[in-house]
């Protein structure tokens, strides 16, 4: 059976997530970045203000949802996770040094998709009726778009994924962190994940929230520090290794002093994919973070979403790359997870290891808790809320049987799903990108018009 499954994977998972798709995301990236006359880069100092200078003056959650800070370490829990570790690391093994560059056009191009899914996603989010946001890409693809069978699909390859790339393959990371840094047997480790998850989801999105908004900032900022450091160390080496970044991504130079296309070809499918891998812009999954926020302003909440992808992708993916190419590490001739510790080892020796065994533990964690918000928005949407104890005890259950399996088929078919997310999500962002622009556009002239009032005041 298992063979069955596999073969009918591998025929269609080039299909549903190869170049085509590919072309789509970044096409949608463009489209929204042209028409929104480059919002992600002149808008900066407003989309800054609104969601950094705005973490420093958090609100409490209301009854309306959680707060728009909440929303984004909700979403930030379901996007950074091991792809900034060894995701970066397998980008710069398949495609070298430029693929670097091309992630960071796939971030900057995705600000903008994951900008109009937010928009999209508070525009036609609906409440229950005990007044709770019901939100994510399956209700602008029903209502906006008006196919509901294209609803259906993202609904079930949500649902599905969760369990797989959300839950599965995070699980599964944490247990080999642990086991290969600090000899934690992977069946405690697997029942500890379990019990902390299933009480965690148990208290829904308000105690995911609340615990995302602690998490996400203490993790983010350890690797952050402790990557800095790496960085400084190795600070010699840095307009080298940007070097070898854009003459990589632009096959200025390949590695023996030819030109060649195919180079360039495979750095840029590897930032690409790994990219959109990490900071899910395309795909429509964060879209169910961002609606539960109590945020009145869908463009706002949207701004929330640049953010979202800057950090994951520009800030978070960049140190690592950074680590690795400064350090030499590539010349080690180790791949993924082991490719990052070796730059970590370079200063901080075996304590290294504990670094990047601990940011992995975290980072999975908590895309395990973002990803299970969205398979219950999923589920949510196909049966109402009947199924949503049982799918958390069933979440917790795969999160303690994955921890020491081999989950290669388990990858290939979380490809394969985010492929049936990205398709229904891509059409509904393109047919309804009208509705994006001018939610925008009205936006801004409210808030100028607010301006002007202000001043003459």
């Amino acid at each position: 059976m298992l063979q069955v499954i596999e073969k009918v994977n591998h025929f269609i998972q080039p299909i549903l997530w190869g170049w085509p798709v590919l072309i789509c995301i970044l096409l949608a990236g463009i489209l929204f970045t042209v028409r929104l006359r480059f919002f992600q880069f002149t808008k900066i100092g407003l989309w800054m203000k609104l969601t950094f200078a705005g973490m420093f003056r958090r609100k409490k959650q209301s009854n309306d949802g959680i707060s728009p800070f909440q929303a984004l370490t909700t979403a930030l829990a379901g996007s950074i996770g091991t792809g900034n570790i060894v995701g970066v690391a397998t980008a710069l093994t398949l495609g070298g040094p430029g693929a670097i560059f091309w992630m960071w056009i796939s971030a900057l191009l995705g600000m903008m998709t994951i900008y109009a899914e937010t928009v999209l996603g508070m525009k036609y989010r609906k409440k229950d009726k005990n007044g709770k946001w019901l939100g994510g890409a399956m209700y602008y693809i029903e209502y906006g778009l008006k196919c509901k069978p294209l609803a259906i699909v993202f609904a079930i390859a949500c649902v599905l994924a969760s369990f797989g790339m959300g839950n599965m393959a995070q699980a599964n990371a944490i247990g080999g962190a642990l086991r290969d840094s600090f000899g934690v047997n992977t069946t405690i480790t697997g029942v500890v994940v379990a019990l902390v998850v299933f009480i965690v989801l148990s208290g829904g999105i308000q105690r995911i929230a609340k615990v995302t908004e602690k998490v996400v900032p203490i993790m983010a900022g350890i690797y952050l520090l402790a990557g800095i450091i790496v960085i400084a160390v190795h600070g010699t080496m840095l307009p080298s290794v940007f070097g070898q970044i854009f003459s990589g991504a632009l096959n200025l130079q390949s590695a023996t002093g030819g030109i060649s296309g195919s180079v360039m070809m495979i750095a840029l499918r590897s930032g690409v994919s790994r990219g959109i891998f990490t900071n899910e812009a395309g795909l429509g999954s964060s879209v169910m973070a961002h609606t539960e926020a109590d945020c009145k302003e869908p463009a706002e909440q949207g701004m929330w979403g640049i953010f979202q992808v800057f950090t994951d992708t520009i800030v978070m993916c960049t140190i690592t790359a950074l680590c690795i190419l400064c350090s030499g590490a590539m010349t080690t001739g180790k791949d993924g997870g082991a490719l990052s510790t070796a730059a970590f080892h370079t200063v901080f020796g075996v304590f290294g290891d504990g670094v990047i065994s601990v940011s992995i533990t975290l980072f999975a964690f908590a895309t395990m808790l973002g990803w299970s918000h969205y398979g219950q928005c999923g589920l949510r949407y196909l049966c109402g809320d009947k199924l949503l104890i049982p799918y958390r005890i069933l979440f917790a259950f795969f999160a303690a049987a994955s921890c020491g399996m081999d989950l290669t088929l388990v990858w290939d078919i979380c490809d394969t799903l985010n492929g049936f997310m990205a398709i229904p999500n891509l059409v509904a962002i393109f047919l309804l990108s009208n509705q994006v622009i001018k939610e925008t556009k009205e936006y801004l002239s409210r808030r100028k018009e607010h301006n002007n009032l202000k001043q003459l005041e």
